[in-house]
């Protein structure tokens, strides 16, 4: 097996399959549940709305795929209270894994403690084994000082994972980001080698190739072994089919969207 193909096999088990466009429906969401068990293995997850969490659960049930959604999200506000509240629905409703979106303004602004007591509330709202997926939105940040200081803040507020971008803004997940984000994570490792946190490289991710990058540099940074669905994701549509297209030798074009 090549090593193209048996990199596309270990991605397609890392995929959050996502559905995050604004004119989504009922419909569409039974379609993306139903491309989540392939032939060549299960995605990790599938990314969908709020209002569709309750049909995903549904319809996954006996899969083993988990169900996670979105909160605070594009925007990454400020209503700590209503984000926590959307939160509790969410769990209510059975997700297994929670996207928030950090008030990333806040912080680029000063006001860090704003931006961490806001997840350590949200955090408080999730009972294991529900997980936190923090979404820095690198693409906005910019300045690699301030993303190695987003993942140190949403690191000790208690994520469970770091994840880059929404899929929302001009700039998403780039390799510089994800390498700077891994980097805190290792830094963390180091001094509490108990505590896992993975990392989701969202927004943009298309090709094989380009999903392969990612694993690279996770296992540059972090070793050959600690890569899998409990450390690392990819927030992407289209991968899926472009995975799928190498696993069996087809020249696949990736779809447009998140």
């Amino acid at each position: 097996m090549s090593d193209l193909i048996e990199n596309a096999r270990r991605a397609l088990g890392l995929v959050d399959l996502t559905n995050l466009n604004d004119d989504c429906t009922a419909e569409d969401i039974t379609a993306l549940t139903g491309r989540s068990v392939t032939d060549h293995g299960s995605v990790a997850a599938v990314c969908v709305w709020p209002r569709f969490v309750a049909q995903a659960v549904k319809e996954l049930k006996g899969t083993g795929v988990k169900v996670a959604t979105v909160v605070n999200f594009p925007d990454g506000g400020e209503d700590t209270d209503a984000v926590v509240a959307e939160t509790r629905q969410a769990i209510a409703d059975g997700a297994d894994e929670i996207d928030m979106v950090m008030a990333y303004r806040a912080l680029v602004s000063g006001r860090k403690g704003f931006a961490e007591e806001q997840i350590i509330r949200v955090k408080e709202a999730i009972p294991d084994p529900a997980i936190l997926k923090v979404i820095l939105e690198t693409g906005e940040i910019k300045d690699a000082l301030l993303i190695h200081a987003a993942s140190n803040v949403a690191i000790t507020a208690g994520a469970d994972f770091l994840k880059t971008s929404t899929g929302k803004v001009p700039v998403n997940a780039t390799l510089e980001a994800a390498e700077i984000m891994l980097t805190a994570i290792e830094e963390a490792r180091r001094e509490n080698p108990e505590r896992v946190i993975g990392f989701k490289a969202a927004g943009g991710i298309r090709t094989t190739e380009e999903a392969i990058s990612y694993l690279m540099s996770a296992d540059k940074i972090m070793g050959r072994n600690w890569v899998a669905a409990s450390t690392f994701r990819f927030g992407a549509s289209g991968l899926l089919d472009a995975l799928i297209g190498t696993i069996e030798g087809k020249q696949p074009t990736a779809n447009q969207g998140y």
